[in-house]
C-alpha cells in the first residue's frame, strides 16, 4: 500500500518536472517569435493568401500580434528593443516604444546639430531647395518632401520603395543620388539644350532609356522623383507606376479589325490616372488628329448597338478626348491608342512617358486564348492593344522605363524588340559613400543607438546587404 502511494507521489513529482520543463521551453521559444513577427509576417501572409482567404489570414495575424504585444520584452533579436535596453524608450510594449521614439524624434528637431552626416556634411538639403535646384554638392544628402504634396504630384500612387522608406524612417525624405541627377539632367538637356556647343566629351543624351539593375537598387524611386521633377517644370507626363497591371486582370476581347486584344477596364484606368494631375494642361491642348474613334467591345456589355464610331469635333481638347474614353467603355481602348498618337505631336510643352515594371511588357500576360476545348494559348503582352501602343521606343519622344525584378518576369535578353540598342543602362545599388550617408540618416532617425554606431559596424551592414537599400534598412536596427 505504502509502496503504491510512494510510486504515485514520485509520478507526480516527475509530471511536475516535465510540466515545468515544458513551460520553460515554451517561454524560451516564444521570445524570438515576438521579435520576429514583424519580419516573418509578410512572407507568412503571402503563403497563406495563396491557399486560403485573406480574411482568416488577417484575423490570425492580428491576434498573434496583439497577444505577443502583451508579453514581456524579449532579451534579444528585436530591433525596436535596442533603444529600450538602456531606458531610451521606457516601457517594453510596442506602442510605448513607438511613442517614445516619436517623442524623442520630435525633441531632436529642436537640435540642428544632430542633422550632420559623414565628415560633417549636412544631412539634409537646404529647406527651400527644389528638385530642379539639386546639384552634385547635394549628393549624399536627404531631400525632404511634404508627404501630402508628394501624393498630389503623384496621384497614380507612390512606389512601394518610397512608402517603405517613409514608414520605417518616420520621415518623408529620400537620398539624393548621382544616378538620379544624371537621369534628370539627361532629359533636361534634351528639352532645353544648352546654348554653348558640346565639346564632344560629355555623356551622350538619350531620349529613350530603360533602367535595369539588381532588385531594390532604387529604380522605381528614381522614376518617381523624375516624374515629380518633370511635373514641377510644367511637363506633360504619362506615368504608369504599375505597368504589370496593363497585362493582368479584367475583361479581354479580340478586336476583329486589328487582331489585337482589347482590355477596356485597363484602358479606362490608364485614362483616369493620366487626367488626375494633368487636367489643367490637357484642357489647354487641342487635338491634332480628328479621325473618328472606332468603338470596340465594352467591358462585359458587348458591342454598342447602332454605332460603330464616335466623332471628334474640330475644337476638341485632349481633356475632352480622355473624358470620352472614361465615360464610354466601348471607346476606352481606342482612345488610349489615339492619346499615344496625340502625345507624339504635342509641341507646346515637353512630353515624357514613364513606365515602371516595363519588363512585364516583354513576356506573357495573364490572359489566355482558347484553342481547343481542352487547351489554351497564352497571350503575349505585345498582343494587347494598349501595351502595343506604348511599348515601342523606336520614335523621337522622350520615354523612360524601368525593369522590376519583384514581378518574377525573369531575365530578358539584352537586345529587346522595339527598343534602341543603347537604351538599356544599369542602375547601381548603393555605393560605399551612399551607404555611409544612409546609415547616418538612420542614426538620426533613431533606428540604431549612437553608442553602437561605428564605422566598422555600418560597413558590416553595407557588405552584408551588398548595397541593397531595403536590406540595409532592415539590418541597421540589429547593429550591436
Amino acid at each position: 500500500m505504502w509502496k503504491f502511494v510512494g510510486r504515485i507521489a514520485a509520478g507526480n513529482v516527475k509530471l511536475n518536472r516535465r510540466s515545468s520543463i515544458l513551460n520553460d521551453t515554451v517561454c524560451h521559444f516564444s521570445a524570438p517569435t515576438s521579435a520576429a513577427v514583424g519580419t516573418l509576417s509578410p512572407s507568412l501572409d503571402h503563403v497563406h493568401r495563396s491557399f486560403s482567404s485573406s480574411k482568416s489570414t488577417k484575423s490570425s495575424i492580428t491576434k498573434t500580434k496583439k497577444s505577443e504585444g502583451k508579453k514581456s520584452k524579449p532579451k534579444g533579436g528585436d530591433p525596436g528593443a535596442a533603444g529600450a535596453e538602456d531606458g531610451e524608450f521606457g516601457a517594453a510594449g510596442g506602442d510605448d516604444l513607438e511613442a517614445g521614439r516619436a517623442k524623442r524624434l520630435a525633441d531632436d528637431e529642436k537640435i540642428p546639430s544632430l542633422d550632420v552626416g559623414p565628415n560633417g556634411r549636412p544631412l539634409f538639403t537646404p529647406k527651400d531647395t527644389t528638385l530642379s535646384q539639386l546639384s552634385h554638392k547635394d549628393i549624399g544628402s536627404y531631400f525632404k518632401f511634404d508627404e501630402a504634396a508628394l501624393k498630389a504630384v503623384l496621384p497614380e500612387g507612390l512606389a512601394s520603395g518610397i512608402e517603405d522608406e517613409f514608414n520605417e524612417s518616420w520621415r518623408p525624405a529620400l537620398l539624393v543620388r548621382k544616378s538620379f541627377l544624371a537621369l534628370r539632367d539627361n532629359f533636361s538637356r534634351i528639352a532645353d539644350p544648352p546654348m554653348w556647343p558640346s565639346d564632344g566629351k560629355g555623356v551622350k543624351l538619350k531620349k529613350q532609356i530603360v533602367l535595369d539593375g539588381p532588385v531594390k537598387c532604387g529604380k522605381s524611386i528614381a522614376l518617381a522623383m523624375l516624374v515629380h521633377w518633370a511635373r514641377d517644370e510644367g511637363w506633360l507626363v504619362l506615368y504608369a507606376p504599375k505597368g504589370r497591371d496593363w497585362t493582368h486582370g479584367g475583361y479581354f476581347y479580340k478586336n476583329p479589325h486589328t487582331g489585337f486584344w482589347d482590355t477596356p477596364l485597363q484602358a479606362e484606368n490608364i485614362l483616369k490616372d493620366f487626367v488626375k494631375f494633368n487636367e489643367s494642361r490637357l484642357r489647354e491642348l487641342r487635338c491634332k488628329i480628328h479621325d473618328p474613334i472606332v468603338l470596340g467591345e465594352g467591358a462585359g456589355v458587348g458591342y454598342l448597338k447602332g454605332a460603330d464610331t464616335m466623332p471628334i469635333p474640330e475644337d476638341s481638347t485632349l481633356y475632352e478626348l480622355v473624358q470620352m474614353g472614361i465615360k464610354s467603355t466601348h471607346a476606352a481602348v481606342n482612345v488610349v491608342v489615339r492619346l499615344r498618337k496625340e502625345l507624339s505631336v504635342v509641341k507646346d510643352v515637353p512630353v515624357l512617358i514613364v513606365i515602371d515594371q516595363y519588363n512585364s511588357w516583354f513576356t506573357f500576360s495573364e490572359f489566355e486564348e482558347p484553342v481547343t476545348p481542352r487547351s489554351c494559348r497564352p497571350i503575349h503582352a505585345r498582343e494587347l492593344t494598349t501595351v502595343n501602343a506604348f511599348r515601342s521606343m523606336m520614335h523621337e519622344d522622350m520615354m523612360v522605363g524601368a525593369f522590376s525584378h519583384s514581378t518574377a518576369v525573369g531575365k530578358l535578353r539584352k537586345d529587346l524588340p522595339d527598343v534602341p540598342v543603347d537604351a538599356r543602362q544599369q542602375f547601381p545599388r548603393y555605393s560605399l559613400d551612399e551607404a555611409e550617408a544612409v546609415c547616418y540618416y538612420y542614426l538620426r532617425q533613431r533606428l540604431v543607438r549612437r553608442e553602437v554606431f561605428t564605422e566598422e559596424n555600418w560597413k558590416k551592414i553595407y557588405y552584408l546587404a551588398n548595397g541593397n537599400g531595403a536590406e540595409m534598412r532592415w539590418l541597421v536596427p540589429f547593429m550591436r
